[in-house]
C-alpha cells in the first residue's frame, strides 16, 4: 500500500462541501455542506436516490472535480491545497476506481488491462507475490490471456478491480460496481470487495442504489438532498 496516515487519523475526511455546477442560467447545488469522515480499513456503503449528491462526492474524493467550497482530506492531505500535478499522482497512487461500466480496453487481454494501470503510473510491469494472491482470489489467474468478449460481465468487473489495486492505493473508490451484473455475480463481486477489506485491510467507499449490497459493507452512510444523513 501507499503510505498511509496513522490509525487514528482518518483515512477520508470531508467538511461542509458544497458543489455547485452551473447549467444554462441555473445553479444546480449538488453538495449542500456534507460532512463524512471515514476511518482507514472501513468498507462505508454510500446510497441514496438519484440526485442526492453521491456521484458528485465520488469525484470530489478521487481528485476528479473540484468542490464549490469546504475542506477535503485525503490520508491526511489537503486535497484542495494540491497542485493539479499532485492530484493526478493521487489518482495514480492514492486512489483506485472501479466503475459501474468496466471500462476495458476491447483489444488488450486482462492481463494487459490490469498492468496498463502500471504503464500509466510509471511503474514496472511486473507485480509483487502479494499481487499474485490478489488474483487467485479473484478468480483471474486463468483468465489473464483473454480479451474483454471472452470474459463474463462478473470477469470483467474482476479485471477492473484488479487494475484498480494494482497499485495498492490506500483507498478503493466504486461506483455501482454491480450496477451491470445479474445477481450471481452480483454476489461474487460484492464477496470479493469485503475480502479484500477484511483480508487485506483495503479502505473501500461503495455508492450503490441496492440496499442488499450496501449491506456488505460494516458501515452505510445514507445521502440525501447534497447531505450525508447517518
Amino acid at each position: 500500500m501507499t503510505d498511509e496516515p496513522p490509525a487514528d487519523v482518518p483515512m477520508i475526511e470531508i467538511r461542509n462541501l458544497h458543489k455547485t455546477y452551473r447549467v444554462g442560467e441555473i445553479d444546480v447545488h449538488a453538495l449542500r455542506g456534507a460532512n463524512l469522515s471515514v476511518a482507514r480499513g472501513e468498507f462505508l456503503a454510500v446510497v441514496g436516490p438519484s440526485g442526492s449528491g453521491k456521484s458528485t462526492l465520488f469525484h470530489i474524493l478521487g481528485g476528479l472535480t473540484p468542490p464549490t467550497s469546504g475542506t477535503v482530506h485525503i490520508g491526511g492531505q489537503d486535497l484542495l491545497g494540491m497542485t493539479d500535478a499532485q492530484r493526478t499522482d493521487l489518482r495514480k497512487s492514492t486512489v483506485g476506481f472501479v466503475f459501474q461500466k468496466y471500462n476495458l480496453l476491447p483489444t488488450l487481454s486482462a492481463a494487459d488491462n490490469i498492468a496498463i494501470a502500471r504503464d500509466i503510473a510509471k511503474k514496472p510491469r511486473e507485480t509483487d507475490p502479494a499481487f499474485d494472491q490478489i488474483l487467485e482470489l479473484l478468480g483471474l489467474k486463468g483468465r489473464l490471456h483473454h480479451k474483454p468478449r471472452a470474459l463474463s460481465g462478473g470477469e470483467q468487473q474482476r479485471v477492473a478491480i484488479a487494475r484498480a489495486i494494482v497499485n495498492h492505493p490506500a483507498i478503493l473508490l466504486a461506483d455501482e460496481p454491480t450496477g451491470n451484473l445479474d445477481t450471481e455475480n452480483s454476489t461474487a463481486v460484492l464477496g470479493l470487495l469485503r475480502d479484500l477489506n477484511t483480508r487485506l485491510g483495503q479502505t473501500i467507499l461503495m455508492i450503490t442504489h441496492n440496499p442488499e449490497a450496501a449491506t456488505y459493507g460494516n458501515r452505510i452512510a445514507k445521502m440525501r438532498d447534497g447531505r450525508v444523513v447517518e
